[in-house]
């Protein structure tokens, strides 16, 4: 996944809504995206056990060291991409945000049915299902398109330019969740033989 989000990165085109927000404080501030990718985990359980207040569980504080390793993960593959060059043109810059997406999914498609310990903003984005009544997916659509709205105007304001947000991001947007489902359609099987379960999800 932190292999996707740096690809997305170099594309230079936007990245995908959930990374959005930590991007953004990557161009306005300056702040190594890894590390920004931690704080907006702490940021996030934070907000969690507001919103759920004696409802919340100990257990998903749990988040934050997963999310502190997610933007070790980020660090190193952003370095990583450093022994790249920058795509010359928006065709290589296409396709390259286009490989980003397939990445992303692929570790959504191997993350989420572990049942492991969940990401922060996952783990946000159920809470927010619980308290408003609504389905998770439709919870999510308002999450990503709230996320990208507030990168959109922040970067408007601060620095004048779209920042984070991009064609890449309407795309990833569109293109991860299908793509999770056509893993799932030819991999799932093998996955759950993998991880010793014959349910198969994502």
């Amino acid at each position: 996944m932190t292999l996707g989000v740096a690809i997305s990165v170099k594309s230079d085109l936007g990245v995908t809504p959930i990374s959005s927000i930590p991007y953004t404080m990557t161009v306005v501030t300056g702040m190594e995206l890894g590390l920004a990718t931690m704080l907006f985990s702490v940021a996030v359980v934070l907000l969690q056990i507001v919103m759920l207040r004696k409802e919340y569980k100990p257990v998903n504080l749990l988040q934050i060291p997963i999310g502190v390793v997610f933007g070790l993960f980020l660090t190193f593959c952003g370095k990583l991409m450093n022994f790249f060059p920058d795509p010359p043109d928006n065709v290589l810059k296409f396709i390259l945000m286009l490989f980003s997406t397939v990445f992303v999914a692929f570790g959504v498609f191997l993350y989420v049915p572990t049942g492991f310990i969940p990401l922060a903003p996952e783990g946000f984005l159920v809470a927010a299902s619980r308290i408003t009544k609504l389905k998770f997916g439709t919870v999510k659509v308002i999450s990503d398109v709230a996320m990208v709205v507030i990168s959109l105007v922040t970067c408007l304001i601060a620095i004048r330019s779209l920042g984070s947000v991009g064609v890449g991001t309407i795309v990833a947007a569109i293109l991860v969740g299908t793509e999770v489902k056509l893993f799932t359609k030819y991999l799932g099987e093998k996955r759950n033989r993998f991880l010793g379960s014959e349910k198969a999800s994502a």
